[in-house]
């Protein structure tokens, strides 16, 4: 893989101009099937918020109604106060990263990004300085001449990043960016997008299906399951706070148990498997509720020293932390502990542990 040019210390930071986007109950309909149902949603300037869920949740097919790709079916989109619903893709002052780069082969770099200016009837000298400003500032000054299958995964990206900024479009799309890049280079990808966003305060629309790009990258985040909003909020929110069950489930790692809220107030407690522990549970009332744990919430101690025991079934190492998992009361847990601590063998009983205010409980 050629080497990674990194870019120069902010060389450009002028903030973009341009509004943000409005979603006023959207829906996209193909017969009787509905893909997207009424979802409304705000993107304000210069705000990364990202669109993530599972496959066939509606995320592409809101963003290519954003871009103008897809007609929409009942509802309104603004962008920068403008009401865009029935402009075409070319008057939206919107800009796509796609998924696959589609960068043309048989150019190199700078034709590349001077593509779109001079297909929009800007002269060729304007469109080469303005592309060589965004590769400048993408660290692919050294790059333009060079031809797409000369470029690492990671560049050919910034080569995509780069052709869209050069149309300085008031709302930049994301469309599953880093799916072809390999797990070390998505980290550092997203990274260098999230700076880039930023320090020109970019107005970015972000769509992917992994959780930790949408943790890591977003000012906010929309999970959408089934063509509708699952729920909206900061990553933090979204982790720590989440609304349903599939939340919990879908963000991030966690160990759902089925049980009952058994008294509620600030001496709540949860039952299942015949065990009873405290939690927190806000306004939640007793009856059937689901206890949502995270795997690194959870402590071993000594057996008996817990809430409850749990016999070690598998342990495995994983550089910054040991993945185990157990059996229990409240049948097999995930439990993450440090590298550097106390081990548990195959077969070894323990007792597990964790703190009220850490517990998430969910009606059910």
């Amino acid at each position: 893989m050629p080497h990674e040019t990194r870019r120069p210390d902010q060389a450009v930071k002028q903030p973009a101009t341009g509004g943000g986007v409005v979603f006023d109950r959207v829906s996209k309909r193909y017969g009787d099937f509905t893909a997207v149902n009424e979802v409304s949603f705000t993107i304000a300037p210069g705000e990364l918020v990202t669109l993530l869920g599972p496959s066939g949740c509606g995320k592409t097919t809101t963003l290519r109604m954003v871009a103008g790709l897809e007609a929409v079916s009942g509802g309104s989109i603004r962008i920068g106060g403008v009401d865009v619903t029935n402009r075409a893709a070319n008057e939206r002052d919107v800009s796509m990263v796609f998924q696959s780069y589609a960068l043309f082969p048989h150019m190199n770099v700078l034709e590349n990004v001077c593509y779109g200016p001079i297909s929009g009837g800007a002269h060729k000298a304007r469109a080469r300085e303005l592309a060589r400003d965004k590769l400048r500032m993408l660290g692919l000054g050294e790059l333009e001449q060079r031809l797409p299958s000369e470029l690492s995964g990671g560049q050919q990206q910034r080569v995509a990043v780069a052709r869209s900024l050069v149309l300085e479009p008031a709302v930049l799309l994301f469309d599953e960016p880093l799916s072809n890049l390999d797990a070390k280079l998505r980290r550092r990808v997203r990274q260098e997008i999230r700076e880039l966003q930023q320090s020109l305060a970019l107005t970015v629309l972000y769509v992917t299906h992994d959780q930790s790009e949408a943790l890591a990258v977003s000012d906010r985040v929309i999970v959408m399951d089934g063509g509708r909003i699952a729920q909206q909020g900061t990553p933090h929110e979204l982790y720590e706070a989440p609304a349903s069950r599939f939340l919990a489930d879908f963000i991030g790692d966690a160990n759902l148990v089925d049980g009952r809220v058994i008294s509620a107030g600030s001496g709540a407690r949860f039952e299942a498997g015949a065990v009873a522990v405290p939690v927190g549970v806000g306004g939640l009332r007793a009856g059937p509720a689901t206890l949502a744990l995270r795997p690194h919430r959870l402590r071993i101690v000594a057996a008996g020293q817990g809430l409850f025991d749990g016999q070690c079934r598998r342990a495995d190492y994983l550089g910054s932390h040991i993945e185990y998992l157990f059996t229990s009361p409240w049948g097999e847990l995930l439990v993450f502990g440090p590298a550097d601590g106390p081990t548990c063998r195959r077969g070894e009983s323990v007792g597990i542990d964790f703190d009220a205010d850490h517990a998430i409980v969910l009606p059910r």
